[in-house]
């Protein structure tokens, strides 16, 4: 999945496919890191630190776009 070592002949299945694709947008390492952080724990805790994991990454997302937003206020106010 990583595409590291050639394969000539490869079938994936769909949920491979998913993860291959997760790892085309967030990268290989923090796939990795995810799946380490979250899976090596009791299931109590997993759905607990998932949620975590998906909150840093939607606050990380906010948190860039109004970065942009206020730059381009910033960025249009200079030009008035």
């Amino acid at each position: 999945m990583c595409e590291r070592e050639y394969c000539f002949i490869s079938k994936v299945c769909p949920e491979c496919r998913k993860i291959k694709n997760f790892m085309n947008c967030y990268s290989r390492e923090r796939v990795l890191e995810i799946i380490e952080n979250v899976l090596s724990r009791d299931i109590d805790k997993q759905e607990n630190k998932i949620k975590v994991e998906i909150k840093k990454e939607i606050e990380k997302k906010e948190y860039n776009l109004r970065t942009k937003k206020l730059k381009a206020k910033t960025d249009i106010d200079q030009v008035d």
